[in-house]
């Protein structure tokens, strides 16, 4: 998600000014202190007039957010799926090449996707820099998943191959716990 925003928050009787930044699995405040909560551990999530109110372990922390925070509640309450990150819309043609998960393919027929060759949208996967000597052109977009802090493979190598391959790199999605997503699209003429 990585939206970010100034803002206060209340911690009980103290009031801190920063910076909140909503993340995938969890909110970020950097101020006077530092403050991380999970998502997963938050037993109540609210927001009026302007406030994000998030229940968690610790205590509460309000959030003054002004118009985001409904916005924020909602985001964190459905939260987007990976499909959803990866632009999958009903009708939409996908062709896998490379190594996934048989619970993605079934979250990809889910979300009404066609499995395909010649397909509006590639997903290639690469586990080491040598597996991106052969990237596809594709028609449209061509999503490059990777795995994350490995020293076989890193963004910066993606970014070259798909640039080096006609490319321009337009979006980065979290695609797991383990792996990063590269959205190129072929530049417009």
């Amino acid at each position: 998600m990585g939206q970010e925003l100034d803002c206060k928050v209340r911690l009980g009787r103290r009031s801190l000014a920063g910076k909140a930044l909503l993340e995938t699995d969890y909110l970020l405040f950097r101020g006077e202190e530092r403050l991380k909560i999970q998502f997963k551990s938050l037993s109540a999530v609210t927001a009026s007039d302007g406030i994000l109110h998030l229940t968690y372990p610790e205590g509460q922390a309000d959030f003054e957010l002004g118009k985001a925070a409904e916005k924020w509640a909602d985001k964190i309450l459905h939260p987007p799926t990976r499909t959803d990150k990866l632009g999958i819309k009903p009708g939409v043609t996908v062709e896998l090449i490379g190594k996934f998960d048989k619970a993605f393919k079934s979250e990809l027929q889910e979300a009404g996707a066609k499995l395909t060759k010649e397909a509006d949208l590639t997903i290639f996967a690469a586990e080491t820099a040598a597996d991106l000597t052969d990237l596809p052109k594709p028609k449209s977009a061509l999503w490059i998943v990777f795995p994350k802090g490995v020293k076989t493979i890193r963004e910066v190598e993606v970014i070259q191959a798909g640039r080096h391959a006609g490319l321009k790199d337009i979006k980065v999605a979290r695609f797991s716990e383990t792996h990063t997503a590269l959205k190129f699209v072929p530049p417009r003429r």
